[in-house]
């Protein structure tokens, strides 16, 4: 992961019990932190309360929370969460990603990044933006 790390010592909270799937989808749907060893889920930085999925209206909000006001990962977290819901959802959803209102310090520009698809497609363009996210794609072996 990152050396000099933001964050030290994180808060680290239980998973939660998931109901079972029945499609045939990627089973391992933990995103994991930049950082640490850790899911976003662990580490309450998504909840399954700050997704919003409206199926009629083939759209998906997710809000997130860094762990620290000034975290320097949020946009690779960001990013990694928009990555994960385009690989997984069919093309015809508008996705969302938000910061959680009062939870970073530049939540307004980091937003505005987020959800910008000029700026999204040129960050899947830089090889190491590109390496950092599948990191945190890719699965864990706990």
């Amino acid at each position: 992961m990152v050396s000099g790390l933001i964050n030290e010592n994180p808060t680290v909270y239980e998973r939660k019990e998931r109901r079972v799937r029945t499609d045939s989808t990627n089973t391992d749907e933990d995103i994991r932190d930049p950082e640490h060893p850790y899911s976003l889920e662990q580490l309450k930085v998504l909840t399954e309360d700050s997704v919003e999925v409206d199926d009629f209206k083939s759209y998906v909000r997710v809000t997130f929370t860094p762990t620290v006001e000034h975290c320097s990962m949020a946009t690779i977290i960001g990013l990694s969460v928009r990555v994960k819901l385009m690989r997984s959802l069919p093309p015809r959803y508008k996705i969302d990603i938000r910061v959680a209102p009062g939870s970073h310090a530049t939540e307004a520009a980091l937003n505005k990044q987020l959800n910008d698809k000029e700026r999204v497609a040129a960050a899947l363009e830089n090889p190491n933006l590109v390496e950092m996210v599948d990191e945190c794609l890719s699965p864990s072996f706990e």
